[in-house]
């Protein structure tokens, strides 16, 4: 094992979390805020209510983090597509290149002599 993978995943999943649970209290925050504006509510009304927006939203946002990730993972597959043909092309230019070099190389030492 990799000691410093497996600390940037570590670090990874934090922030992952973290990040998750500031979108939770912003959702939390939202609901309160729209059941504020609803104050003929009762208690447990609003609770209901709170509950029922925190669920949607926190699903709301939960689609749109995998529909960012499943992105993400086609894009990577195209870069690395795109890189492995921009690599593949600069290697055979070396060869040719250093082919080409050498058959001037060879052309002038025999001509020379």
């Amino acid at each position: 094992m990799n000691p410093d993978k497996d600390s940037a995943r570590g670090l990874a999943q934090l922030e992952g979390y973290l990040l998750w649970n500031a979108e939770v209290e912003r959702a939390r925050a939202q609901a309160r805020r729209f059941t504020d504006q609803l104050p003929w509510l009762t208690t447990a009304q609003r609770e209901d209510v709170e509950r029922v927006y925190l669920t949607e939203r926190v699903a709301v946002s939960r689609d749109a983090l995998a529909r960012v990730r499943d992105r993400a993972v086609e894009l990577r597959g195209e870069y690395t597509a795109r890189y492995e043909r921009l690599r593949a092309r600069c290697v055979a230019f070396a060869a040719a290149a250093v082919g080409a070099v050498t058959v001037v190389a060879t052309t002038l030492t025999l001509l020379l002599r």
